[in-house]
């Protein structure tokens, strides 16, 4: 039940995800998915059903301390009455998930409680801790079956920051209706120079992380691939909207295009070669 209930989650919130994550070998997939379910609980917590609940700021942390601190509970008793966070704990067992690595993505998401003014350092350490750690803790649940070398380890690990952080800064500007305007979060400036700015850094980011790609065990390697092609896809419909465009809207990559491009990475990636 537990793995069907972190399966349920990520069908529920992402297409692109749970594409990409469909074309996992099926026992990676199950360990992505369950961290998955964590994430998006987290989340929802602090941009779902805390605030649909009428709860105060100081509530909402309250909620996603006791959260945190439920993971780490069953983490260590691998034991949890919460069906996701059963199946999470058994996934941080299997394949070494580095607790650091959750301390800072709480910490990120206790950040997004209060609204505000990012500057550049703090966007950057939310990004570390938002996109960056989950990159990190994927990386983990690729190679726990089939350990890179250390050298091979030290390039994906800076392949999964840079596209965590990719994922991170495209969303910034897809989702900018809803952050700037809803919820009152001021991650990026939408003005044309900084656009231009953030694309060319998202684009930089892509770069570095593709170089990793070749080197994960296949088992991973068509899953992230794809999501690679998706979110490069969505950097050059976001570099050829307009500011009005994603001020008010959603940019999005339609479903055909999707599954184009789910078969491109099904059937380059075996091909794929360390540079």
């Amino acid at each position: 039940m537990s793995a069907q209930a972190a399966g349920t989650v990520i069908a529920s919130y992402s297409t692109s995800f749970s594409l990409a994550t469909s074309l996992l070998a099926p026992d990676t997939r199950v360990h992505i998915r369950n961290l998955y379910a964590v994430v998006r609980i987290a989340d929802e917590i602090v941009d779902g059903v805390g605030a649909e609940a009428g709860l105060a700021p100081e509530q909402i942390k309250q909620a996603l301390d006791r959260f945190e601190q439920d993971t780490f509970d069953a983490i260590e008793l691998q034991f949890s009455p919460n069906p996701a966070l059963h199946a999470f704990a058994g996934t941080c067992r299997t394949c070494g998930i580095e607790p650091e690595h959750l301390r800072a993505f709480f910490s990120s998401m206790r950040s997004d409680v209060t609204p505000g003014w990012h500057t550049p350092a703090s966007r950057d350490e939310y990004v570390f801790g938002s996109a960056e750690v989950i990159g990190l803790m994927c990386l983990s649940i690729f190679t726990h079956r089939r350990p890179l070398n250390d050298r091979a380890q030290a390039n994906c690990v800076v392949a999964a920051r840079h596209l965590g952080k990719a994922f991170q800064l495209i969303n910034f500007l897809r989702d900018y209706h809803t952050d700037d305007t809803a919820l009152g979060r001021h991650y990026v400036e939408l003005t044309e120079d900084a656009k231009a700015d953030l694309i060319a850094e998202i684009r930089e980011d892509l770069r570095v992380a593709y170089l990793g790609i070749p080197v994960l065990p296949l088992s991973a390697r068509t899953g992230v691939l794809a999501a690679y092609y998706l979110f490069e896809d969505l950097t050059d419909r976001l570099d050829a909207a307009t500011l009005s465009d994603i001020a008010a809207q959603r940019v999005r990559v339609p479903a055909v295009r999707k599954t184009f491009l789910a078969g491109k990475a099904a059937a380059c990636a075996p091909r794929l070669k360390e540079r």
